[in-house]
């Protein structure tokens, strides 16, 4: 099966293992030219690219919604008249995170900021364009190459001996090197429809927080505060967990967060 990945480059996508890598220079979702699938012909795409900076598409509204729901709708469209299926990265952010248990796929999308009505606009474009699509729900990414919550803490650790670690804003924090190959697997069975996929087990900010230090044996403090307490443009779901239901009666399941931590802090070889 030909697949190509749109996004290549990012964190995400670079650990999807396809046949053709399409990167923002080949494949632009804020504009329409979609000549690279044209000549790559895929029989499947997996579409990781998307604007996702949180607080930016507060005030990008536009842009964001350009990228994250015109974009996938053009694709959704090309694939539709190419006979090839699509999947869709979406994200935790389409739920309002006033729900106490992890969200599963049936749960109804209340999206509270900008970044997670684009996106979920993006999943009805695909839904109304495609019947062969695959919307795949994910949360906390973290991985080789990229500025993710696992990197910033630690360049931040050598010059904050005490920290600030929110312990009301809960989900899963998700390795890309595990949720890459395993889009593929979902691929591959055919079993079309919406899916929550995300490394097992969910945590605070500040649990998040205190298991990088450990795996990384800094010494560092961390003071538990509120959601509430930082200003800033977007607003996140309070708890946005995931429930990977329909994955695991496929067979994908993902490894616990905190085992998938440890193996990437170790390949980072922090200084201890």
């Amino acid at each position: 099966m030909r697949i190509a990945v749109i996004g290549a480059h990012g964190q995400l996508g670079r650990q999807v293992p396809a046949h053709v890598k399409l990167g923002r220079e080949q494949l632009d979702l804020a504009k329409g030219d979609l000549r690279a699938l044209d000549e790559s012909q895929p029989e499947g795409i997996i579409l990781t690219a998307a604007y996702t900076d949180v607080d930016g598409c507060e005030t990008n509204q536009d842009f964001a919604f350009a990228v994250n729901a015109g974009g996938p709708r053009r694709i959704a469209r090309w694939c539709q008249e190419h006979d090839a299926w699509l999947l869709y990265v979406s994200t935790n952010c389409v739920f309002d995170g006033e729900q106490a248990e992890p969200y599963d796929e049936d749960a109804p999308p209340r999206p509270i900021s900008v970044y997670g009505a684009s996106k979920l606009a993006g999943e009805e474009a695909v839904r109304e364009e495609l019947t062969r699509h695959f919307i795949v729900r994910s949360s906390w990414l973290f991985g080789p190459g990229g500025n993710n919550f696992v990197t910033k803490v630690l360049a931040l650790a050598p010059s904050q001996p005490v920290m600030r670690g929110v312990d009301d804003e809960v989900s899963s924090p998700t390795y890309t090197p595990d949720l890459g190959p395993a889009l593929v697997r979902l691929a591959q069975t055919g079993a079309y429809g919406t899916y929550h996929l995300t490394n097992q087990g969910a945590c605070s900010r500040l649990e998040y927080m205190r298991a990088i230090l450990a795996e990384a044996g800094l010494p560092n403090r961390i003071d538990a505060v509120q959601l509430a307490e930082f200003e800033r443009p977007s607003r996140p779901p309070a708890q946005s967990a995931l429930s990977n239901r329909r994955a695991a009666v496929l067979g994908i399941v993902l490894r616990p967060w905190r085992d998938a931590l440890a193996e990437y802090i170790a390949s980072l070889k922090v200084p201890a």
